[in-house]
């Protein structure tokens, strides 16, 4: 039997990078998976190539930092399909400066999407969990969220944040069958590090044991474990995929 059987999957910020690499891994493990993104043309474009590999997947705009847009989105999800069983809260964005640089802008921007986002999906969709009796929240998070890293205020407070929520949801929604928790990904060959210097990424390398920068399915293969049975008894756990980077 399949890691996701028939299960109903939301996946934020899945229109490209982890995200689509997830939704795909969801569709194979047997889920019907809704991508939620901001970006329209990506979206319709990610969920059209999956739908061409006979993969049920639907896309709906959503823009996360926005409480209406994903009330509505999670109400019609649920209409039209009856339930929501995972809810993986992938999107997130960077706006990197140093604490002297960094504009009000760019920490509110940050904050809106990578924070309340996480709040705002989590806050519409997990009431029709509890009310199913069953479900699994997968939070990402970082690296960055546990050890900091230079020129990424805003980015680290929001990883470690998302920890911190997660902590609390495990606890309170536990006892009505929901399972929370995060995963913290290393340093991941996706678009979102294509603008880190080469020597950056060198420097994170060497100080990985596995001697590797992590791949999108690597991330998504997590993903599918704390969604699946397997890990019926974890919750409110934090699993870094990172290859054992060492700070």
């Amino acid at each position: 039997m399949s890691l996701a059987d028939q299960k109903v999957v939301v996946i934020t910020g899945g229109a490209q990078g982890i995200g689509l690499c997830a939704a795909e891994r969801f569709a194979e493990e047997g889920a019907t998976v809704s991508i939620w993104d901001f970006n329209e043309e990506k979206g319709n474009a990610s969920a059209a190539s999956l739908q061409a590999k006979g993969y049920p997947v639907r896309f709906q705009q959503v823009n996360v930092a926005d409480m209406e847009s994903v009330k509505a989105a999670a109400e019609t999800l649920q209409q039209d399909t009856g339930r929501i069983d995972v809810l993986v809260n992938n999107a997130g964005i960077t706006r990197d400066a140093t604490l002297l640089n960094m504009t009000e802008e760019q920490w509110q921007q940050v904050i809106d999407v990578n924070l309340n986002g996480v709040f705002n999906c989590t806050k519409s969709i997990a009431p029709f969990m509890v009310e199913q009796g069953s479900g699994c929240i997968i939070n990402t998070s970082s690296v960055v969220g546990l050890y900091g890293n230079f020129g990424q205020t805003n980015y680290v407070a929001t990883k470690s944040g998302v920890i911190g929520m997660t902590k609390v949801w495990a606890r309170e929604l536990g006892r009505k069958g929901v399972r929370v928790n995060v995963v913290a990904p290393g340093f991941i060959a996706t678009d979102m590090i294509d603008s880190v210097p080469e020597k950056v990424i060198e420097a994170m390398v060497s100080k990985t044991p596995l001697a590797r920068t992590g791949k999108p399915e690597d991330i998504a293969n997590a993903y599918i474990f704390l969604s699946s049975d397997m890990a019926g008894f974890i919750t409110g756990t934090v699993i870094s995929v990172d290859g054992g980077l060492v700070t």
